[in-house]
């Protein structure tokens, strides 16, 4: 396993977890999924599987009135679109293994996503005469306010993680053994906006520091290269002077490390942005993402040119960049309030 690396250590766990969820789907499900492998990655399967299971889970108790694994193609073909409209409303709150769920617009939208995939697979390869799903519209989504860090608030964070005077003595102890490890994480999160994943799966060898550039693997296995600033590369440093003390096995690549010596994970990292995020702003809920945002609005008020924040974030639409960064325009409204004079002196 030494060999293997983040990426496809991550893709393997997908895989065996969709694993499992086929198990309880109708045959054709397992076509399905099969049949969008080429073009779709082991994460989005996954999630598919998911959400089919619970669909699935309601049609076998409210609708069909037998085990979900049963369920056939002519049972989807007796289906009508107010079926999967009381399916939206279901998910509104619903019960699963004795564990209360519920969904707002969003998880809805992502569930029939999944639904109409299936559905549009099905129809396409001539297994089901209608597809029915395509005929549901998407609930509307709503505009979530983009939270993101003032440029005091970044200051502050920084200054969480370097004096963490506020904290617990327990945490304090912790800090101190990891300081200039989670210095590195924050400081390469604000200075390139970097997702929380392609952080975790960062090696040795992804960074030149010659260029101050690393290499990060994108959503759906794509490379790029992006850069960083001296102030970023003086954290990345200082974090390594210290990695290599800790006596690490020779075949551990990981650019940063948790306290058990290993790749440090997903949930780590987001424990600790969260514990110094409460004491920079203890009323924003901010997480790797929100910094992301921090670094995006940056980026583009220095530059003014969304594609190149686009570009740099890794967004594959610009519209994605828009809708996240719209925000900003604000700033620019208030600057051109006054250049509009009524009377002329």
């Amino acid at each position: 396993m030494a060999n293997i690396s983040f990426y496809e250590k991550r893709d393997m766990q997908n895989r065996l977890k969709t694993g499992k969820y086929i198990e309880g789907l109708p045959e054709f499900c397992y076509d399905y999924l099969v049949g969008i492998e080429n073009n779709s990655s082991s994460l989005t399967r996954y999630n598919y599987a998911m959400d089919l299971s619970v669909f699935f889970d309601y049609l076998g108790r409210y609708v069909f009135k037998k085990d979900k694994k049963d369920i056939s193609l002519d049972d989807l073909e007796d289906l009508r679109s107010k079926n999967i409209e009381q399916y939206l409303s279901y998910l509104s709150f619903y019960d699963k293994e004795g564990k209360a769920n519920k969904n707002g617009e969003r998880g809805k939208a992502r569930k029939l996503a999944s639904i109409r995939s299936l559905f549009k697979y099905l129809f396409n390869h001539d297994m089901i005469s209608a597809n029915i799903a395509s005929k549901i519209e998407t609930p509307k989504l709503h505009q979530k306010e983009i939270i993101r860090l003032d440029q005091d608030e970044v200051g502050k964070l920084l200054n969480a993680v370097e004096n963490p005077s506020t904290f617990t003595q327990r945490q304090a102890s912790y800090n101190k053994n990891t300081f200039e490890r989670d210095n590195a994480i924050i400081t390469l999160f604000l200075g390139t906006g970097i997702r929380i994943s392609e952080l975790v799966g960062l090696n040795l060898n992804s960074f030149d520091f010659s260029q101050n550039a690393f290499i990060v693997t994108r959503k759906g296995g794509n490379q790029s290269t992006l850069y960083f600033s001296n102030e970023v590369a003086m954290a990345l440093k200082t974090w390594l002077e210290k990695r290599s003390t800790l006596g690490l096995d020779k075949n551990e690549q990981a650019m940063f490390i948790s306290l058990q010596n290993k790749r440090i994970s997903v949930r780590a990292v987001e424990n600790l942005v969260k514990k110094f995020a409460l004491v920079a702003s203890p009323l924003k809920k901010i997480s790797p993402h929100k910094l992301r945002s921090t670094f995006g609005t940056n980026l583009y008020r220095e530059t003014k040119d969304i594609y190149i924040v686009a570009d740099v974030l890794g967004h594959k639409d610009v519209n994605t960049t828009k809708r996240h960064y719209a925000a900003i325009s604000e700033d620019m409204r208030k600057s051109v309030a006054d250049k509009i004079s009524l009377r002329k002196n």
